[in-house]
């Protein structure tokens, strides 16, 4: 007997032809999304490898604090066309404070200095330091790939959250027939952004990535594969 939601007789694509699918653009965003534990990382890092072997040039991040490309890369960082990097939020956190304190910052008196750096321990400044760094790999991927292993669900809803909040900021400041692209029409172009949803082939994680599903798409994202 077959168990209860088998996909037996499925036809399936394999990992290699959907990398040479995301290469037919050749550049942009892929976004590997999902619940912690379902393999992310591991597929980020195939796909960046796969593209990288091609002659593309790939740029494989993580937003993932417990994320170890180094790790699941097996040695290759080394490989032409790929370089790597994550997204550590206590670095981000301290670039962003050296560099607001060394631009507004930068005319004001003691007291005034004093004040922004108190400012700057809100909560909420990490939050922003890491939507920054976000963003800058985002508009990376306008002239090459950038492959991303994204956090577990949760906390990349979050940077959606901040991205989205970020965009109705910007399109309500926006002088009328000025042009602006933000991270989140970057996300929202199917032509631009390719997000995988990764899961294993149980109840629960299909569940959770089902839900996600419905979460990007109600913020108008939709998912590739």
């Amino acid at each position: 007997d077959e168990p209860c939601g088998s996909a037996a007789g499925t036809r399936l694509p394999s990992l290699e032809s959907m990398v040479d699918q995301l290469a037919a653009s050749g550049h942009g965003l892929i976004m590997c999304m999902g619940k912690g534990g379902v393999g992310k990382t591991t597929i980020a890092s195939a796909i960046a490898v796969r593209l990288a072997e091609q002659g593309h040039d790939v740029h494989l991040t993580t937003t993932d604090p417990a994320g170890h490309l180094d790790h699941t890369l097996g040695g290759r960082t080394d490989l032409p066309h790929l370089t790597v990097s994550g997204i550590d939020p206590v670095q981000a956190l301290i670039e962003y404070r050296e560099h607001v304190m060394a631009t507004k910052g930068r005319d004001l008196d003691d007291a005034g200095r004093a004040v922004l750096a108190e400012d700057l321990l809100s909560p909420c400044t990490e939050e922003v330091a890491v939507f920054k760094q976000f963003s800058r790999m985002v508009n990376q991927a306008r002239r090459s790939f950038v492959v991303m292993d994204t956090a577990p669900t949760g906390h990349t809803l979050l940077l959606m959250d901040a991205a989205g909040s970020y965009h109705r900021e910007i399109a309500r400041n926006m002088t009328d027939g000025v042009q602006y692209t933000t991270p989140m029409m970057r996300l929202r172009d199917p032509d631009y952004t390719r997000i995988l949803l990764v899961t294993l082939p149980e109840p629960t994680p299909v569940l959770e990535a089902s839900i996600l599903q419905d979460d990007l798409n109600r913020a108008g994202i939709q998912p590739w594969g």
